[in-house]
């Protein structure tokens, strides 16, 4: 199937469309689809292809960017590839090793279609929903009582089709798969890893980590919010992929609408290093910790943040970090499961709804995602947000 330019904005939106269900067509006759793109304004790079597993997953996001680039000019073909691999055989993990893998090239798709079918197959397993009703705006949490304030604000959100699932998820679908989706990813780093290295291939638009954290400065107090203007990566896990020496901050579009939320509801917050420790009993080495705390100059200790925040600049998807002091075991206030339980009574609801606020903020500034320029590699992915 050939894209022309020259068409108008309604024929480009169904020829889009109709490409769209040609290569969901593909995939269900057992196909991968070839995406070959066409840019006669790129000196260097005029042909770019790839090819697309269950493109029902990520619709809407091949939907606005073939849309855009073929508004701009560019040629689009839709073909049939090479025949799907069955995730059993015995040289998936050949196809899917990513050890010398550079993420920054320049080609029509972030991920294989092979890495993109076993992400989309374990989103499913760990969350216990279709990835069709993920949402482009995603909150990860590891609380319950988040998700519970979930389904309080959206009722008739979608919810895991099975129980007992690791990783529950919550969406409050739409259309445009422009709504929220909420995954309670469990407490750690490892966690986090996990869960953002399979998110990755849905290509959101937006990762907001919504937690707690310990404050480590004198005159923070419990139920302050944090933050984050860096990360101190004590995590460790990405250590090889994604060097120490390369700086991570977050998101400028959702750190100033959270600022701008707090400010307006008379929350008391405070920017600074967030340090994510690999080990919750780090209060038991204290030497160590204190000694990076200080160096760092860390308001706040916590488990998944700069996981998060690491793999959303691997993979390219904004990302920041909201999160609420709930103890301070430096100065005579560690967790504690009575005085546990009643903050987190108090700041449920409150927590989620300023995150919720911050990113309605940007998506009506940003409808088709958000500037993500300072994530992109000089030779970077041509799918990837409003400045494609």
């Amino acid at each position: 199937m050939q894209i022309l330019p020259g068409s108008s904005q309604s024929d480009l939106e169904s020829q889009i469309e109709a490409a769209c269900a040609l290569m969901e067509r593909h995939y269900a006759s057992g196909v991968y689809s070839k995406i070959t793109v066409v840019r006669s304004w790129s000196k260097h790079n005029p042909t770019i292809s790839g090819s697309i597993a269950r493109p029902s997953a990520f619709r809407w996001y091949l939907r606005r960017e073939l849309t855009k680039l073929a508004a701009r000019g560019a040629h689009l073909h839709v073909a049939p590839s090479r025949a799907r691999v069955d995730l059993n055989a015995p040289k998936l993990l050949q196809l899917i090793d990513e050890s010398d893998f550079d993420h920054t090239r320049k080609k029509v798709f972030l991920f294989g279609p092979e890495r993109a079918e076993l992400s989309i197959q374990r989103l499913e397993h760990y969350t216990g929903t279709q990835v069709e009703d993920f949402q482009r705006y995603v909150l990860l949490t590891n609380y319950q009582m988040h998700m519970n304030a979930f389904i309080e604000a959206y009722p008739d959100c979608i919810r895991p089709q099975r129980p007992d699932v690791q990783m529950p998820a919550l969406h409050q679908r739409t259309l445009n798969n422009d709504g929220f989706t909420i995954i309670n990813i469990g407490v750690g780093p490892s966690n986090a890893k996990n869960l953002t290295d399979h998110i990755a291939v849905l290509r959101p638009d937006a990762m907001l980590m919504v937690g707690h954290c310990a404050g480590v400065r004198n005159h923070q107090e419990i139920g302050d919010f944090v933050l984050g203007s860096g990360y101190m990566r004590a995590d460790r896990l990405l250590d090889q992929t994604l060097p120490t020496s390369v700086p991570l901050t977050p998101n400028f579009v959702l750190n100033r609408n959270l600022a701008r939320v707090l400010g307006e509801r008379q929350l008391p917050y405070r920017f600074g290093v967030v340090y994510t420790t690999i080990d919750r009993n780090w209060e038991l080495t204290l030497r160590g910790t204190l000694a990076d705390l200080r160096a760092s100059r860390s308001i706040a200790v916590d488990m998944e943040s700069a996981t998060v925040a690491a793999n959303g600049f691997r993979y390219r998807i904004p990302s920041a970090t909201l999160l609420c002091v709930s103890d301070k075991p430096l100065h005579g206030k560690p967790k504690l499961a009575a005085e546990a339980l009643e903050f987190y009574k108090k700041t449920k609801s409150q927590h989620l709804a300023v995150a919720v606020a911050a990113i309605e903020l940007a998506k009506q500034e940003f409808p088709c995602g958000f500037p993500n320029s300072d994530i992109r590699a000089m030779d970077e992915p041509l799918l990837g947000g409003p400045e494609s």
